[in-house]
């Protein structure tokens, strides 16, 4: 059974007012660990700006840290909040792929 219109935009708003947060799982500062994190900021600064959070892990200093989000390849980048937690892996180059798995609706221009 569909939600009410009212309920609906009630969700809709509080997912825009929501902070993103968001996690990049890098080793060092490689090429393409260096990449996906100025894409991120980038596409974030473009289509969150003001809402969200970027936490990078360096996975050399805290290797323990990869267990808890199952990482298995870098870079990753994890969708903390909103939930469902979501994924991506890889240096972040394709910005159209990048917000449809992150489900972020892109801002016209």
């Amino acid at each position: 059974m569909p939600k009410p219109l009212m309920q609906r935009q009630k969700i809709i708003t509080m997912e825009n007012d929501q902070i993103w947060e968001l996690r990049l799982y890098v080793a060092g500062k490689t090429l393409k660990s260096v990449t996906a994190l100025n894409n991120l900021k980038k596409y974030c600064e473009t289509h969150l700006k003001g809402k969200y959070k970027i936490e990078v892990i360096d996975l050399l200093m805290k290797p323990q840290l990869a267990e808890g989000d199952q990482i298995f390849a870098i870079p990753t980048l994890v969708r903390k909040v909103p939930e469902p937690i979501r994924k991506i892996i890889g240096d972040l180059s394709n910005e159209g792929k990048v917000l449809v798995g992150l489900n972020i609706v892109p801002v016209s221009n």
